[in-house]
């Protein structure tokens, strides 16, 4: 695969690869250079768009954060745990992710292309972009119901700015990426008032 290769073009080659070849995430980032953070965070949503046995944000919140705090350290290229970089990438679930962000994806890739890098590669927009990530990862992690598809939308965005080098891209991805943190925050600032109040009726009615 041509590290040039597009977001959507990256999703078909690897649902669409020979099912007897073996594709790990440590393998596909191998083959990017610059493109690498955004392919990582790419794969590390997919849990979110495919049903899970266990809650989807438990297992793409950590690795968004882990990729968050890697761009605030300003590592040049992402690090993957062992067990992670082995792991086959399963191909009905990169199917089933593909056909679910097709249109989505097909809208980005008219708009996107490599522009503004500055604000991929600068140190500053990076450590921004990896603060965000590790507050949109935490979050995501939590188990807020009805959040998977609103964060993971939000994510995709990030992600493919990061491999399109799409700067201008990205600074939507960060509006996105506040909006969302103002909106939790809110939320959870009210959930808080209420139960205040609820606790404070409930001492009165039981005192």
């Amino acid at each position: 695969m041509s590290p040039e290769i597009s977001t959507r073009a990256l999703l078909h080659a690897i649902a669409n690869g020979d099912p007897t070849q073996d594709l790990t995430l440590g393998g596909l980032l191998d083959q990017f250079k610059t493109r690498a953070y955004g392919v990582f965070l790419l794969m590390s949503v997919l849990p979110a768009f495919v049903p899970l046995p266990v809650g989807a944000g438990a297992v793409s919140g950590p690795l968004v954060s882990l990729i968050g705090l890697q761009l605030l350290a300003q590592m040049e290229h992402p690090w993957v745990p062992a067990f992670l970089s082995r792991r086959p990438l399963s191909r009905p679930g990169m199917v089933k992710f593909r056909d679910r962000t097709a249109r989505l994806f097909r809208w980005l890739e008219k708009v996107s292309r490599p522009r503004t890098e500055v604000i991929i590669d600068h140190p500053v927009a990076r450590t921004f972009t990896g603060l965000l990530l590790v507050l949109l990862g935490f979050l995501l992690a939590l188990p807020i119901p009805t959040t998977n598809y609103p964060f993971g939308l939000i994510l995709l965005t990030y992600a493919m700015a990061l491999i399109e080098r799409d700067g201008r891209l990205m600074l939507l991805a960060w509006a996105l990426g506040v909006a969302q943190l103002v909106v939790v925050g809110v939320f959870s600032s009210q959930i808080a008032v209420l139960a205040g109040e609820a606790f404070t009726w409930a001492g009165k009615f039981f005192g």
